[in-house]
């Protein structure tokens, strides 16, 4: 008699190519197809005539048992191919969990303006803020996952997960990524009326004051929270940081001079600084930026080993049909060459991604890249999930 389990498990690779296995469908086709709706007769049928000859039944329940799996599968293919065809059918909803106004929220209406346009239906920006991005991340790892909850996100879907003590989610495990959308560099500004006019005053300010100095970010695990430890870990100093629920709320305390100084992306500055109600001091990087042409770089003040720069990326839920992904990736794609999207991204000193990282698989070997590297950086700089 032959055991059933091992023509089972032999019979695995059959739903990934079926018809070498299926030696003898015609006979077995009638038969199985009831399988699919009550499965328990045919696993169970040990009736005397069939015993008689058992290797024939274990033959039969694998054949039939593998036909079944094998037309399910094809069945559930069909069905995400046809959903594919559909979608959009209705709105999506594009969350970017920082505050309404901030970088974030205007990159991220950006693209689902840009993106709506090519998907044929209307993109709602939903900002559902606090603990780092943690929460509104959840609520989409936690959605359908039917392509109309999306996520819009930056840097700290790398960083999260080092800093947050029992994040409800995976950052990899959870999430289908769709592409890269933008990268753009950070500046250290401080408050209008702090005493020093340029950058080599303001570090040597710094490390002279770093008791009484104060430094604003946008939230736990958020691009401007990573460059302010940073800045402290190049500096070798301990500021008091100060958290917000977004980049908007921080630098309206330091126009108002509720906080000192702040680290943060040219989307959310840029304004400030040309507005001349913030001081800019450095470019938090290596190169000096086109937008802001006499503002050094932190590495030409003798600030060494300090480059950051910020990214955003889209995923949605993880189990989002391929189908969907791809039109997400290739709405995204037309997204990052839109004159009108690169124009408004340059004129706040950010850069949308080149069409070949607004794939999946570029995004999904960059967010593994970051968290492998800001490891071992946030250990040095003595952060523990919290």
């Amino acid at each position: 008699m032959l055991d059933p389990v091992p023509c089972l498990l032999d019979s695995v690779p059959c739903l990934l190519d079926p018809v070498p296995c299926l030696l003898d469908p015609v006979s077995y086709l009638l038969d199985s197809v009831p399988c699919l709706f009550d499965p328990v007769p045919c696993l169970f049928d040990l009736d005397p005539v069939s015993l008689k000859d058992s290797t024939a039944m274990n033959i039969r329940f694998a054949h039939k048992l593998l036909l079944s799996a094998t037309l399910s599968a094809a069945a559930l293919f069909q069905s995400s191919s046809a959903l594919a065809q559909d979608y959009p059918s209705r709105n999506i909803t594009m969350v970017m969990p920082y505050a309404a106004g901030g970088p974030g929220d205007i990159i991220t209406r950006l693209f689902a303006s840009a993106m709506q346009k090519q998907l044929g239906q209307t993109i709602v920006v939903d900002n559902p803020a606090g603990a780092g991005g943690s929460i509104g991340t959840a609520k989409v790892a936690r959605s359908a996952p039917d392509g109309y909850t999306l996520l819009m996100i930056h840097i700290s879907h790398a960083t999260n997960v080092l800093m947050i003590k029992n994040l409800p989610y995976s950052p990899i495990d959870d999430f289908e990524p769709i592409g890269l959308a933008t990268v753009g560099p950070m500046v250290v500004t401080g408050r209008k009326d702090l005493p020093t006019k340029d950058a080599k005053e303001f570090i040597a300010y710094i490390k002279d004051n770093a008791s009484k100095i104060s430094m604003g970010h946008a939230g736990i695990g958020s691009a401007s929270h990573l460059c302010s430890l940073m800045f402290m870990d190049a500096l070798d100093v301990k500021l008091t940081l100060v958290p917000y629920k977004g980049a908007a709320p921080a630098i309206n305390d330091l126009m108002g001079g509720q906080i000192d100084i702040m680290c943060d992306q040219t989307t959310s500055t840029l304004p400030a600084i040309s507005g001349g109600r913030i001081k800019a001091y450095a470019v938090a990087g290596t190169q000096r930026l086109p937008g802001l042409p006499d503002l050094p770089a932190l590495t030409e003040v003798g600030v060494k080993g300090f480059d950051i720069s910020i990214w955003f990326g889209l995923y949605a839920p993880k189990g989002t049909p391929k189908p969907i992904i791809d039109k997400l990736s290739a709405a995204l794609a037309a997204a990052v060459v839109d004159p009108d999207v690169k124009a408004k991204l340059e004129s706040i000193s950010t850069t949308a991604v080149s069409p070949d990282l607004a794939v999946p698989a570029k995004l999904r070997a960059h967010l593994k890249n970051e968290i492998e590297t800001l490891g071992p950086l946030l250990i040095k700089s003595g952060i523990t999930p919290n």
